[in-house]
């Protein structure tokens, strides 16, 4: 992936075709490798915690550090979704990106190589390596080709983010140092710092640097404010790697890290996490359903949405754990989605306000009965994959605690509100934009194809997704 998008960078001096090109095959094999890979193991992955890769070499030994990659059900899963997005990122960016674009699918694929390695990193400095790694390049992806506020939305995404990961970077060598004096062996092995031994304080103090980093990233209220104007701003490949990855990682850090490194320290604060959650979830919609601008309102909804992934998270039961998954496959292809939409209504109309739109299903049907799909998705519409994964979520959570969930049961309702609001804005009632705009071409109608197929998929028959975590999550739950 890293040197696809370094050929992309290179070759595109003498073809403005290379780029595009080299970026798609790229993805396409590392989609097909991994797809594979999940799919003839899927059954020893189903009901077993082992891994199926787990690849250590020593990297710099003087300082503990090791190049320590390792696949399981959960990480595999979070790959195929990377590469499935990969392909309809480079896909959705064909015609979009005319300036630099060699520039563009450099940055693009170094993202995904930096999110892959945070889906397998077993080293913690190789952890936070391919966590700096991720950030640099989308930073650019949104700078260099975002809206007309990109300087403004790019500095903020990457203030937000750099300080979850400093403050990550300190807890890692807390825990680092502590570990080190304990056995006299210094290493950021994940799987010796699992042996370390933490006072109360000390491991909730640790804890909460980790996971306030990643809380960031998820996005948690009140640390979500940077979000908004980044997928606002950002080309429609930059908004839909943040909606259908980038916030994926910090849920994935919270399962992998905080929960399996300290299980006693998250326990204490399972309650304010899980109340967070619900504010995330009710404060999410609200803001929703105040927007005018199209990729705004999307871009609250996942506010709203990874409430329920934090929620789960800290409910502590299989059933939410897997509801969580499911979430986050499901919003990551969704949301999607609906970024996608925006960004070929914004292609046609040159504008993200909703007051200028209406009345386009006369000239754009087809684009409206997909967003009639994805707009029932979000507000989870049964035999769609977010209604699998926001049922069991709630469904478990509600013996925990009744009441925090019986509260985020009316994001359900809420979801209804505003994404109805936002499909009779945009595509019902009088037209206010003049003209007749295209309906989907044949590269868009691949796209959006791919997104429908998968997505009714996961809510059909989510068992191959449940049954590949289920060891990985049940070891969590043990904890």
């Amino acid at each position: 992936m890293l040197i696809a998008g370094l050929l992309s960078w290179i070759t595109s001096r003498w073809s403005s075709q290379a780029g595009k090109w080299i970026s798609l095959v790229a993805v396409v094999i590392d989609f097909i490798i991994v797809a594979n890979l999940w799919v003839r193991n899927r059954g020893s992955l189903s009901g077993n915690a082992d891994w199926l890769i787990n690849y250590k070499v020593a990297w710099i030994p003087n300082f503990g550090i090791s190049f320590h990659v390792a696949l399981d059900g959960l990480s595999s899963l979070m790959l195929v979704l990377t590469f499935f997005l990969g392909i309809l990122a480079v896909l959705c960016s064909w015609s979009e990106i005319k300036e630099k674009a060699g520039f563009f699918y450099f940055n693009l694929l170094w993202t995904l190589g930096g999110i892959c390695g945070v889906f397998v990193a077993m080293d913690l400095f190789l952890f936070y390596f391919f966590w700096e790694v991720m950030l640099i390049p989308m930073y650019f992806l949104i700078a260099l080709w975002g809206d007309t506020n990109r300087r403004y939305a790019s500095y903020k995404f990457f203030i937000f983010t750099q300080a979850g990961g400093l403050l990550m970077l300190v807890a890692i060598l807390a825990l680092y140092f502590i570990h080190g004096q304990q056995t006299g062996n210094y290493s950021y092995d994940y799987f010796d710092l699992l042996n370390t031994s933490l006072q109360p304080t000390t491991a909730r103090w640790i804890m909460l640097g980790f996971l306030i980093a990643f809380a960031i990233k998820l996005p948690v209220v009140p640390l979500h404010n940077w979000l908004p104007d980044a997928h606002s701003e950002a080309p429609t490949a930059g908004s839909l790697i943040l909606a259908g990855l980038l916030l994926k990682t910090g849920a994935y850090a919270i399962i992998r890290f905080v929960l399996t490194l300290f299980p006693e320290a998250s326990a204490e604060i399972a309650w304010w996490a899980m109340l967070f959650g619900v504010i995330g979830i009710i404060y999410g919609a609200f803001l929703a359903f105040a927007q005018t601008d199209l990729k705004r309102l999307i871009a609250y909804t996942s506010v709203s949405h990874m409430g329920f992934v934090i929620f789960g998270i800290f409910a502590f039961r299989e059933m939410a754990m897997q509801g969580v998954v499911m979430q986050m496959l499901t919003h990551g292809i969704s949301t999607g989605a609906l970024f996608v939409l925006a960004g070929m209504l914004k292609e046609r109309l040159h504008t993200r306000d909703m007051n200028k739109m209406g009345g386009l299903w006369t000239s754009m049907s087809a684009m409206g009965g997909v967003a009639i799909v994805f707009t029932m998705a979000s507000l989870g519409l049964p035999a769609l994959g977010n209604f699998v994964a926001e049922f069991l979520i709630l469904m478990s959570a509600f013996s925990v605690n009744s009441t925090l969930t019986v509260l985020a049961t009316l994001g359900l309702v809420f979801s209804a509100i505003y994404s109805l609001r936002m499909l009779q804005k945009v595509f019902l009632g009088e037209p206010t934009a003049a003209g007749h705009f295209k309906d989907l071409n044949a590269r868009e109608w691949i796209v959006m194809a791919a997104f429908t197929v998968s997505i009714i998929v996961l809510g059909l028959y989510p068992q191959p997704v449940l049954q590949t975590v289920k060891g990985v999550i049940q070891q969590l739950v043990m904890k």
